[in-house]
């Protein structure tokens, strides 16, 4: 465990080596990218303004808001739209349903304060383009919409606390008594953690009515509690802003915007506490034309991640996350940094991430998937980018996510009976990184791809690492290597398997 400042020092190391290697890559990477449209369209908000003061909202942090913002914003669409401000107060509400054309804009010194109350968050069949699914409401949401943004310098609090179960070995030994102490049950191996009896058996009874199809609201309530929603969660809406905002403690991701053209993420901020499971910062799902841009996120799941679906449905619904840039981003604690997947059963093509800082991530650059899921990935380029204090692999390709992988086991270096091609078989292909430094690690580089559909044309180009284990490169298929220095301390500093028609050279 490192302590903050040799993590501060390693970051700085990074950026003067990082000085040194790289080149402004940006115009021709983006030039690269032939047809991509790297423009959003922002929403275009009336210059109505109403304050929630104004529709009988006390920002005491008592008083329950829930009518106050449901009066605000039918007020102002009954008007065509509007700017919703929120002025300083701690406002506690229940669930926020945005509508067309407006803005929720947070002043400075106001926070938003979701209640832990379960019974606010009513359940409902949510259908997205075909696919249904019993859900419980999201703190805020919207569906079907144009011109939506979400402002401020304020702060969004979801009360994920009160829903999310907690491991102990998430937490020091002092925190985890305090937590078991405050109420809860436990799991018979006295390791999780859960609000109430209904989280803990809500997981297997969830699944029973998954597996026969059912719908029927009445019998998911028993389980409600089990059910926690997506913070932030927009639905096959355009122009979508969400800008200088501090969002915080979901129940589920944090945001997630799914089926949705022009997308602008700008200069967020979401803080997770490392305990927080599934506290995904951002989750674009088979999105149009998205950007990310000056965010800074520090959660206990995944920072930014690149989704289009899972296995089937995902495939049925058809919809990649297309024509993407993220650039002048920092991601702290996360398990990956930029990850795509493992749910990309539509497919993730046309991204390009650039100058982006990861510190203290498990894995700095992840693509995640496993036999199933099916999909493609293709033509994602990745520049620009530093980390240091990195606890797992730098840059990591796992398409065993979820299962026993050749790595797991040591003497396992030919799998046998590896499955035919079919739809359900995930294809990364065509990605190229450059202009990487990394300074401490656990791996350097592990790409694996799997027998049957090995990964395919991936470039690393100007890369420099100091890590404890080296470099693993098994099932793969035209891949190059190119001025990429690995300093690593233990083991050897290449291992192959099944690997053809690439060029690995690799310096000392």
């Amino acid at each position: 465990m490192k302590t903050h400042k040799t993590s501060i020092a390693l970051f700085f190391s990074a950026l003067l080596v990082c000085c040194v290697l790289q080149k402004p890559l940006a115009a021709q990477t983006k030039a690269s990218i032939k047809g991509v449209n790297w423009n959003t369209a922002l929403p275009a908000i009336p210059k109505n303004e109403l304050s929630l003061i104004k529709c009988g909202g006390k920002g005491d942090g008592k008083t329950l808001n829930t009518e106050a913002f449901a009066k605000a914003i039918e007020t102002l669409s009954k008007k065509g739209g509007g700017k919703l401000i929120v002025p300083p107060g701690i406002w506690l509400t229940g669930p926020i349903q945005l509508k067309s054309n407006i803005e929720l804009h947070l002043q400075a010194g106001s926070m938003i304060q979701f209640s832990r109350d379960f019974s606010l968050y009513p359940l409902s069949v949510v259908d997205t383009k075909g696919e249904r699914e019993v859900c419980a409401a999201s703190p805020i949401s919207g569906t079907d919409l144009v011109n939506v943004a979400i402002t401020g310098k304020g702060i969004i609090d979801g009360g994920g606390d009160a829903w999310r179960p907690v491991k102990k070995s998430k937490l020091p030994e002092s925190d985890w008594k305090a937590l078991v102490k405050s109420g809860g049950v436990l799991s018979k191996s006295g390791d999780t953690w859960y609000p109430n009896s209904t989280v803990m058996e809500g997981a297997k009874k969830i699944e029973e009515l998954i597996k026969i199809g059912s719908l029927n609201v009445k019998e998911y309530e028993p389980y409600h509690d089990f059910l926690r929603p997506k913070m932030i969660r927009l639905i096959n809406c355009k122009k979508v802003l969400i800008k200088d905002v501090l969002v915080q403690n979901p129940p589920n991701w944090t945001i997630n915007p799914v089926l949705c053209e022009d997308v602008s993420i700008i200069h967020v901020t979401v803080k997770n506490d490392e305990n927080a499971q599934n506290s995904d910062a951002l989750d674009l799902e088979s999105c149009k034309r998205s950007i990310v841009r000056n965010c800074i996120f520090d959660v206990g799941d995944d920072g930014i991640c690149i989704k289009s679906g899972k296995d089937e449905a995902g495939r049925r619904i058809g919809v990649p996350t297309e024509d993407l840039l993220v650039e002048d981003c920092i991601v702290f604690h996360a398990h990956g940094g930029f990850t795509i997947g493992s749910e990309m059963s539509g497919g993730v093509k046309n991204a390009y991430v650039n100058n982006c800082t990861f510190i203290g991530t498990d894995i700095g650059l992840r693509f995640k998937s496993t036999r199933g899921r099916g999909g493609v990935v293709e033509n994602i380029h990745i520049s620009n980018i530093m980390m240091s204090g990195i606890t797992g692999d730098a840059i990591n390709f796992n398409l065993y996510y979820g299962g026993k992988s050749p790595l797991d086991d040591t003497t396992a270096t030919i799998e046998k009976n590896a499955p035919p091609v079919n739809e359900g078989t995930p294809q990364f292909k065509d990605i190229h990184i450059q202009d990487v430094v990394c300074r401490g690690a656990k791996s350097a580089i592990v790409l694996q791809g799997l027998p049957e559909m090995p990964l395919q044309n991936i470039s690393l180009k100007n890369v420099s690492m100091t890590s404890l284990r080296g470099v693993s490169v098994i099932d793969a298929d035209g891949i190059t290597f190119d001025n990429v220095k690995v300093e690593n301390s233990t083991g050897n500093l290449l291992n192959t398997i099944r690997v053809k028609n690439s060029k690995l050279d690799l310096v000392k």
